[in-house]
């Protein structure tokens, strides 16, 4: 069984996924909003299509640990994701993923249009991680 992390975004959802041993985390898809009809169903395809039995998305806390607009607007999505998909649904502290996953890729010297295709799922990848890794604990 594989563990899905999701990173929500205004424009786009990143996208990782376990190993089957649950160890490891890599970044998967991104899922464009905008050109996506229903991103629900598209969820749903993904955990039916690669063996998804929990899903953990990131919830966007600010560094002093208060909620803002759009964490309130995660915690609607994982309410609507809850009610889609027939495996469990946990939040995780995403602190400074976003961060993180900019600099990586700063450091890989790329370029703003790959930066932004790839933030995303490297973004998802480091929420995964971090719950992956808080389990083992």
């Amino acid at each position: 069984m594989r563990i899905m992390g999701i990173d929500y975004g205004t424009k786009r959802i990143g996208i990782a996924l376990s190993d089957e041993l649950q160890m490891m985390a890599h970044a998967s898809d991104s899922i464009d909003r905008g050109a996506v009809g229903n991103v629900m169903e598209a969820l749903k395809g993904l955990v039916r299509d690669n063996g998804v039995g929990e899903i953990v998305v990131g919830l966007p806390v600010s560094m002093n640990g208060t909620y803002s607009d759009m964490t309130r607007e995660v915690m609607i999505f994982v309410d609507e994701l809850k009610g889609s998909v027939p495996v469990a649904v946990n939040t995780w502290d995403e602190r400074l993923t976003s961060v993180m996953a900019e600099r990586t890729l700063l450091e890989a010297d790329m370029s703003r249009q790959k930066r932004r295709k790839l933030s995303d799922k490297l973004a998802a990848k480091f929420i995964l991680q971090g719950y992956l890794d808080s389990k083992r604990r």
